[in-house]
């Protein structure tokens, strides 16, 4: 199948199969006399894989890891199993992050209860005079 077909039937754009050619998830495939590139099971299988990974916020250093896992099948599967605990350790971190997010919006929303002139609005105000923390280190692993 050409490139569109291979796009289509993952439910995914042409641009997004070059993608993850170009970062070497996809190997390269075949070219036709008319340079069109032709693509088979094994590139659809691999791209739903991609997909998923993605699906699950994971890192293309992650999918790449795993991938290169599942081209050693007779291996065993506790280093699959160490790059997904260390995916969940990043989540839980990331949820850390979003609650304490929630907390600060919430503190916010909490100084304006009725409606009243812009001027006198206590969320913009506690927005002016909020102290910035010194920026923590996102623990995000996506870059």
């Amino acid at each position: 199948m050409k490139i569109g077909e291979l796009a289509q039937v993952a439910q995914t754009t042409v641009e997004t199969v070059r993608y993850y050619e170009k970062a070497g998830l996809l190997p390269e495939t075949a070219r036709t006399a008319g340079n069109f590139r032709v693509y088979g099971p094994a590139h659809l299988e691999r791209l739903r894989f991609i997909r998923n990974c993605r699906a699950l916020d994971m890192s293309h250093e992650e999918i790449h890891t795993l991938l290169n896992l599942a081209d050693e099948p007779a291996e065993g599967c506790g280093a699959i199993n160490a790059v997904f605990d260390q995916h969940m350790a990043h989540v839980d971190e990331r949820i850390r992050e979003l609650i304490h997010l929630k907390e600060q919006l919430a503190m916010l929303r909490q100084r304006c209860q009725s409606e009243q002139a812009v001027d006198a609005c206590g969320i913009l105000q506690g927005l002016a005079a909020m102290e910035t923390e010194a920026k923590p280190e996102r623990h995000t692993h996506l870059g």
